[in-house]
């Protein structure tokens, strides 16, 4: 952790455009720096935040009581204590929070990713080069932490811990809300990257011109000095071309003698040989965008090379659950919850199965954007031959009111195909025991989470332990010809 800063110092990290002022003892010192007032100790600076249903400064007086030093307002407080106020909290609490830290990302080769699918497994594959190149490394995304993205305060705390551990490099998605809600500004990015976009989140962004922009401000000269794009996807090539620093594209042409499998891929890229032991068609973009990034950060096309073939697989990312020595049934389970990407999940999987059946199982998330769910419907009863629509967080709304709106997204011509279960487990239950030798199933939508959100309570639920306890089952059955 850095050394305890002054309250003048964290005002001058303030871009001038939102600092009002300073009140009261400018040399007071700081340790930390919270936008949560129950988290407060002796020593802290509380950043009072405007929300939609709170207002940080009617808890500024209970922060101050727990031992605030200094106040981060947008109104002068009649508190004794040290105040800088800001025209806007939400935006000034990154720079604020990287100073109170002594600016732990410089002290860091750290990458930002972006974009709708592919973080996640880019992150993880790029984590892996980076071991391989002798960097001690940490991710931050989906599968470290409650956000995707951490709040600046927490963000820049967690990389201050990083320094203090003797971290070199830190790989960290950094999602649309990320970039809205201002959570890494104050950040500094050696190289940030942008897989792909499609529709998802549109109950925050409303539009898909909002939702790029919110990507695409993750390429602005005050965050990161290079960037690369999937140029592959029309907004990767828009943002290749307007960024406003150095860009390096990525895309399939890049590549040659491709092959997939369900356990790995291959290809040729700038002469060197890849080989990746994760499987998906679609996880040859994230391998080349990971290998991209790499390469930006002085890593050799065959450095690189040999370390994304030291890869683990990725929680619930076209995740092989089915052992082929006791498993009759090949079941992969991923995270895709979006039309584009349960579309890539489906197309791949019928890649491998060209002779075969494409049995799916998917739904969609209560609670959500609602405009995605007939779309979802439409790809999945396109393309699986047995098209399984289930419930996935259902949350507040009704589980089967979901699973019909998905459902009546499918083409007419489709839908007599789609068989609608809404209870999870029996649907996985259904598509196991409806797949024979050569049929793969593919379950989609919450990867590596571990329960399922239905009303207020969460339950333990993971499609991974669910569909091996299945899969099990089923093998016992056919070994006594009884269930057993």
């Amino acid at each position: 952790m850095g050394a305890p800063v002054d309250a003048g110092s964290i005002a001058a990290a303030i871009p001038e455009r939102l600092l009002v002022g300073i009140t009261g003892d400018g040399t007071v010192v700081v340790e930390d720096l919270s936008h949560d007032s129950r988290d407060v100790r002796p020593g802290c600076a509380f950043a009072c935040v405007v929300g939609e249903r709170s207002d940080g400064h009617d808890f500024a007086e209970a922060a101050v009581r727990d031992g605030a030093v200094l106040l981060l307002v947008e109104r002068e407080l009649p508190l004794d204590v040290a105040q800088i106020v800001v025209t806007d909290v939400r935006l000034a609490m990154g720079p604020a929070a990287a100073a109170v830290h002594g600016h732990p990302s410089r002290s860091l080769r750290l990458v930002g990713i972006t974009g709708t699918n592919g973080k996640t497994t880019t992150a993880h594959m790029l984590a892996a080069i980076l071991r391989s190149h002798g960097l001690t490394e940490r991710t931050l995304g989906t599968l470290s932490g409650a956000r995707t993205t951490p709040e600046a305060p927490d963000l820049q705390r967690r990389l201050a811990e990083y320094v203090a551990d003797g971290v070199d490099a830190v790989v960290m998605e950094v999602s649309s809300h990320a970039m809205v809600y201002h959570r890494v500004d104050g950040t500094e990015f050696d190289v940030v990257a942008f897989t792909n976009l499609g529709r998802d989140h549109l109950d925050l962004h409303e539009s898909m011109e909002s939702y790029f922009r919110a990507k695409a401000a993750l390429f602005d000269p005050s965050l990161a000095t290079e960037g690369a794009a999937n140029t592959d996807d029309p907004y990767g090539q828009l943002l290749l071309d307007a960024a406003s620093i150095e860009m390096t594209g990525f895309g399939r042409e890049q590549v040659s003698e491709v092959e997939v499998g369900v356990a790995h891929h291959d290809f040729t890229w700038r002469d060197v040989r890849v080989h990746v032991p994760l499987g998906g068609d679609f996880n040859v973009m994230n391998s080349l965008a990971a290998l991209t990034v790499a390469n930006l950060l002085g890593i050799s096309p065959a450095d690189a090379a040999d370390g994304l073939a030291t890869v683990d697989a990725v929680p619930g990312r076209f995740e092989t659950v089915s052992d082929p020595c006791r498993h009759s049934v090949t079941v992969v389970v991923d995270y895709a919850h979006t039309p584009d990407g349960l579309e890539e999940l489906l197309r791949a999987g019928r890649r491998l199965v060209p002779d075969g059946r494409l049995i799916a199982v998917f739904g969609c998330a209560g609670d959500r954007d609602v405009e995605k769910r007939a779309p979802m419907g439409a790809v999945g009863a396109r393309l699986a031959d047995v098209p399984i629509v289930t419930s996935d967080n259902p949350r507040g709304e009704d589980p089967r009111a979901i699973v019909d709106q998905v459902v009546d997204g499918a083409e007419p011509a489709d839908r007599a195909k789609v068989h609608a279960e809404v209870d999870r487990r029996a649907a996985i239950a259904h598509a196991i025991r409806a797949a024979g030798p050569g049929d793969l199933v593919v379950v989609a939508g919450k990867g590596h989470e571990t329960t399922q959100t239905i009303g207020g309570e969460s339950r333990p639920f993971d499609d991974r332990v669910v569909s091996r306890e299945l899969l099990d089952e089923l093998a016992a059955t056919d070994m006594t010809g009884e269930p057993s």
